[in-house]
């Protein structure tokens, strides 16, 4: 099973999102109790893992339309 969560890092400063095996995160928790924030667990796969980890970082971003032209004449004083 696989774990993300958000590293704590000196002085109470946020770092980033970490994935690791549950063993891995249990070891972390029980040198550090409640230091780092746990974000999700059990996850099967390690790409599971990563994309959750990563939020919508990587992903195609959504298309927008363009604003039509339109084949007014320009206006004149």
């Amino acid at each position: 099973m696989w774990v993300v969560y958000r590293m704590t890092l000196h002085g109470d400063a946020v770092g980033g999102n970490v994935v690791c095996e549950q063993h891995e995160w249990e070891a972390v928790e029980a040198k550090m109790p409640g230091y780092h924030t746990l974000l999700h667990s059990g996850l099967k796969t390690e790409q599971e893992a990563e994309k959750l980890a990563r939020g919508n970082a990587g992903e195609t971003p959504p298309r927008t339309p363009k604003p039509k032209k339109t084949d007014a004449p320009p206006l004149t004083s």
